[in-house]
């Protein structure tokens, strides 16, 4: 019977996500691929310190427990020779990633596909918009950000912004081009009617389907951290309902920096389609920018 990821919660992520290989990029960004690989060699038996989204992956595969539940893809652009670190670097802290296309400096998203990927993290600015355009979640990560908090071993934490992310962009425009005032009316008449899905939504139905599970060790908390506030707040909340799915926290901050209440959250990711909101929030918490919507053309 031929291997299937059917039914599993699917994570693609570039070596520089899920590793600190800040370092070693400077030298493949200045086009020296063989001298990036020569390095990456010379290094092979010295781990990679976690990257930004290690926290995140490494709750997420200890959901593993009696059955798989979630897979973690290695999706890079590095060459095959510097993947044998990155798996090397896995296997140093016991992450259960098996899986990988290194595709030396192609674009490889286009393997999300056939991996029917849930999630997609790189530092690549047009592999992240490249996949939300083929409709998968997918952002580009911070490296400089924070390190998520070990306070919470037991509970994978994780934020999102609402419009342009969980929900369409539909309000944001009419923010846009109306300003505030006809943002409130707007959402204050529509309370009742349901905004379209944005990019997150099906991560966040995956992550609920997981969270539903009995008898895991692994828990789930999500937070909903947006700038609305009332009345806009109630075409947010309604729209989950909507959806049947639930976020254990919702922020309505009306404006107000985010980086603050996320970092009392304490996420072991965010999610933003805003750089202002990200690049606030990178000094707290592990961060990453979703390029959709108006805010992003």
């Amino acid at each position: 019977m031929p291997a299937t990821l059917l039914g599993q919660l699917v994570v693609a992520i570039s070596a520089r996500a899920l590793f600190d290989f800040e370092e070693e990029n400077r030298i493949f960004e200045d086009g020296d691929d063989r001298a990036y690989m020569q390095l990456q060699l010379h290094r092979l038996q010295q781990p990679a310190r976690p990257g930004v989204a290690f926290s995140l992956v490494n709750k997420l595969l200890a959901f593993n427990e009696g059955s798989p539940r979630v897979e973690v893809v290695i999706l890079s652009r590095n060459d095959p020779v510097s993947g044998m670190r990155v798996f090397r670097s896995a296997q140093h802290y016991g992450l259960q990633v098996q899986r990988g296309v290194f595709t030396r400096g192609q674009a490889p998203w286009r393997y999300l596909r056939p991996l029917a990927a849930n999630l997609f993290l790189s530092a690549n600015d047009a592999d992240v918009r490249s996949a939300l355009a083929e409709g998968v979640p997918a952002a580009r990560v911070y490296p400089d950000s924070a390190r998520a908090s070990a306070a919470h071993p037991d509970e994978v934490r994780i934020a999102f912004d609402g419009d342009a992310v969980l929900f369409s962009d539909e309000a944001e425009r009419v923010y846009q081009a109306q300003g505030l005032d006809a943002f409130q009316n707007h959402e204050r008449d529509r309370a009742a009617t349901p905004l379209a899905p944005g990019p997150f939504k099906p991560l966040l139905e995956a992550l609920h389907r997981l969270q539903r599970e009995p008898g895991r060790r692994m828990r789930i908390r999500t937070a909903l951290v947006t700038a609305r506030s009332a009345p806009a707040h109630e075409r947010a909340i309604r729209t989950l309902m909507d959806w049947q799915v639930e976020v254990d926290e919702a922020m309505f901050l009306g404006g107000l920096p985010k980086g603050t209440f996320l970092r009392e959250f304490e996420p072991d990711f965010f999610f933003d389609d805003q750089t202002g909101h990200i690049e606030n929030a990178a000094a707290h918490v592990p961060a990453g920018h979703v390029a959709a919507g108006v805010s992003n053309p």
